[in-house]
């Protein structure tokens, strides 16, 4: 896929959502409590996107940032804003899905050539997927709500954040050359990917890591360290897009109530051009320096989060 393609998907996309969701009979008649619905201004929405795209295939949580952002712009008053904040940093996920389509768009091109018969690698990378995607599917359908009413605020994102830090720091150390010893995707079993899958599931309690987790569960696993990414990356593909249309068809009209259409769109583009960037910065970070910084990084934000608190 061409830039200029990436550019036109994301055209697309946004005049998609600018059309689909209007509805002239919808409009609510302005009221006293017009003042309290939840706003986002474009400073609001390019420094979530900013946040969502960066941080989204890094192992720092998305999530965790986000919730500590819209913390510190105040975008948690009272529970209408803090369902709608929510459901618009689940929706511009889409952005970072876009990043992953196209920085990986052969991967993508091989499996859908296996669903046809003609790629026998593509084909089993596919159903590993499924089989990793659906422990969280699980848990997800059963546990969204109880999640979202104990587990979205700065205190358990920091816990989260140094539970994570400690779990990297206390990967043994190996040199370079032991970094990329073990095995390639082409040698995964379904049971190695329902393990990964049941790892992911880490990923529910923010601030854990959906990408930690995952290269975490790859690594654990006996997965070389860049087919670990990779997969992470393709499985996020995979349970992004999921939780994104869930959120979308749930709360979308929601979402759009309260913050229209042009700053969701502004901050899904700012995230894609962020996740693209981050994508490539992480796989070059990665194979020099592994996931040792990142486990300080977290350890630091952490403190920092506990003494804000």
């Amino acid at each position: 896929m061409t830039a200029r393609q990436a550019i036109l998907t994301v055209a697309f996309l946004a005049v998609t959502l600018a059309i689909g969701p209007v509805d002239a009979k919808a409009a609510p008649a302005v009221s006293s409590s017009e003042t309290s619905r939840p706003t986002l201004s474009l400073v609001q929405a390019v420094i979530l996107g900013f946040v969502e795209g960066a941080t989204e295939y890094l192992p720092v949580s998305s999530t965790g940032h986000l919730l500590i952002v819209e913390h510190l712009m105040g975008m948690n008053g009272n529970a209408q804003q803090i369902e709608a904040a929510q459901s618009l940093a689940i929706c511009i996920q889409s952005g970072a899905i876009l990043a992953v389509l196209v920085l990986y768009f052969s991967r993508i091109r091989q499996m859908a050539t296996g669903v046809l018969g003609r790629d026998p690698e593509g084909l089993k990378l596919l159903i590993n997927l499924i089989i990793a995607f659906l422990p969280a599917a699980v848990i997800g359908i059963l546990f969204n709500r109880w999640i979202k009413e104990h587990l979205f605020g700065v205190l358990p994102v920091a816990i989260a954040l140094f539970v994570g830090g400690v779990l990297i720091l206390l990967q043994p150390t190996k040199k370079k050359a032991e970094i990329e010893l073990g095995k390639d995707l082409t040698q995964m079993s379904w049971q190695a990917a329902l393990f990964i899958g049941i790892m992911q599931c880490l990923a529910f309690w923010p601030g854990f890591s959906r990408s930690l987790a995952t290269i975490l569960g790859c690594r654990w696993a006996k997965f070389r360290m860049m087919p670990s990414v990779e997969f992470s990356f393709l499985l996020g593909l995979v349970t992004l897009s999921a939780a994104t249309a869930y959120e979308g068809l749930k709360h979308g009209d929601e979402m759009i109530a309260h913050y229209g259409v042009t700053m969701p769109l502004v901050a899904l583009v700012t995230a894609f051009v962020a996740a693209v960037i981050s994508v490539r910065f992480m796989v070059d970070a990665l194979g020099k320096f592994g996931l040792m910084p990142f486990g300080y990084y977290r350890i630091l934000l952490a403190f920092a989060c506990l003494w804000w608190l």
